[in-house]
């Protein structure tokens, strides 16, 4: 079969052939703008140096390889020498668009957002398409937390240019960060049915469903943006997931799987099938998946931990930490992976590995409320009172309205004869939801001998 012809690639190959010659030919500027930006593409920067270098001694005049070369230094963090290459290139031709978008670019990648916004506008002014300077001053704006300023920028863009595929995604970024699924929903609905051959549309219309958890209805704009363009592989990642959510774990893992057919089999999807498997009940599956996902990334730290957790439920503990200390390796500040380490380490009877496991967790992340529960729990059982109703007085500043917490430490206080203390927790865990006061006597099963705690308890209800 005759390969398709590719004039970029052909340009690239008579330059190489001119370089390993030693000899010259020219080449019109388009040709060797192509050249260079081939290989800026492809990061064979040294290359690019001597293509601009011939460029420049081909076409003296020409601005646009100064900007290119700035280019090229940008990419190579070289900010300082590509900010004056720049200036160089705006005294040759100061209306020249490309040097106010790569300044701005620049500016971008220094963390200077309001520096690069002035530079889009000037861009925008010249001779760059006002859509494409729109989106990058949206995404400024984004990085200083502006959203809603953002969004109708990238709504006036795509207006000016209703398949420009990367707006529709920013515009679906920033309604996410504002929280915003409802209105989104709305635009990209309104958009599938204007534009409804356009496959971002429908996938940004599912992402929008999915995020508002509306995930059948996600499931059904994935299933269009496939149809449209079958080989859309993020479009059957996120089908899957939205699966996973219903607990379609089958119909999940046949989405997963339909990436294969496009792309050689990705780690992620192996683990997300490992997952689905998981969830399943499948742990022998779940096991294979994860695996293969180690395989094919041993850097994945999700499939070491979920790994681990699965060797723990067949009883396989030595094996098991083995797998969670290497993800823990991989992302130190995980507080999943701190959480199943200290639960593998207080089933093997390792309390001060447990207890240590169980502070790391709460520093990491104090808003999960069942971290509390058994580090303090931990603490009761080692005689450790004191500090267990210390930890759950210091729960309940984080967690005021969590009743599960307050009934805990109206556990805690009556198991140590402070009963007084004990009945002011109870009333307030009782305002707070009296239906789970059962919580108090599955922690101590004792209490439904209490006369006086039942009936504290049962002169609550409603």
């Amino acid at each position: 079969m005759k390969s398709e012809h590719d004039p970029i690639k052909e340009m690239v190959q008579r330059f190489e052939q001119m370089r390993k010659n030693d000899t010259i030919s020219f080449f019109e500027e388009e040709d060797l703008e192509d050249i260079i930006d081939h290989y800026i593409k492809v990061r064979h920067y040294k290359k690019a140096f001597d293509a601009l270098e011939i460029a420049r001694s081909q076409h003296p005049y020409a601005v646009l390889f100064v900007v290119m070369k700035a280019q090229v230094h940008m990419q190579l963090c070289e900010n300082q020498i590509a900010l004056d290459l720049l200036n160089q290139a705006e005294i040759m031709e100061p209306r020249f668009g490309d040097i106010h978008f790569t300044r701005g670019s620049i500016y971008s990648q220094m963390g200077l957002p309001e520096k690069a916004i002035a530079c889009f506008k000037r861009a925008a002014e010249c001779d760059e398409p006002e859509d494409e300077m729109m989106v990058c001053i949206a995404y400024e704006l984004g990085n200083m937390g502006r959203y809603e300023e953002a969004i109708p920028l990238i709504c006036k863009a795509i207006n000016m240019n209703p398949d420009y595929t990367q707006a529709l995604y920013e515009l679906s970024f920033a309604y996410e960060m504002t929280g915003q699924h409802e209105k989104a929903i709305a635009f990209f609905d309104n958009y599938t049915d204007l534009r409804p051959y356009n496959p971002a549309g429908w996938f940004n219309l599912g992402q929008s469903f999915s995020r508002a958890g509306h995930f059948e209805k996600a499931v059904e704009a994935y299933d269009y943006a496939t149809l449209i363009d079958e080989g859309f592989i993020s479009a059957y990642f996120s089908k899957g997931n939205a699966l996973a959510a219903l607990n379609h774990y089958d119909e999940a893992i046949q989405a997963f799987r339909e990436t294969f057919k496009f792309n050689d089999p990705d780690a992620s999807a192996f683990y997300y099938i490992g997952e689905c498997f998981e969830q399943k009940g499948d742990t022998e599956q779940a096991i294979i998946h994860y695996n293969k996902a180690i395989r094919l990334n041993p850097q994945m730290s999700e499939a070491w931990l979920g790994m681990g957790i699965m060797l723990d439920q067949q009883n396989r503990r030595t094996e098991a930490i083995h797998y969670v200390k290497k993800a823990l390796e991989l992302e130190s500040n995980n507080p999943e992976a701190w959480y199943v380490f200290g639960e593998l380490e207080h089933k093997m009877g390792f309390y001060e590995e447990a207890e240590e496991a169980y502070r790391r967790v709460i520093e990491l992340d104090p808003d999960n409320p069942d971290i509390w529960l058994d580090y303090s729990r931990l603490l009761y059982e080692q005689d450790k009172a004191d500090y267990a109703i210390e930890t759950m007085a210091e729960a309940i500043k984080y967690h005021p309205k969590n009743a599960d917490l307050s009934y805990r430490m109206t556990g805690y206080l009556l198991g140590t004869g402070k009963n007084q203390e004990a009945m002011g927790y109870l009333h307030d865990a009782l305002l707070l939801d009296f239906e789970r006061h059962t919580e108090l006597f599955d922690f101590l099963p004792q209490l439904r001998e209490n006369s006086a705690v039942v009936a504290f308890i049962e002169s609550y209800r409603k």
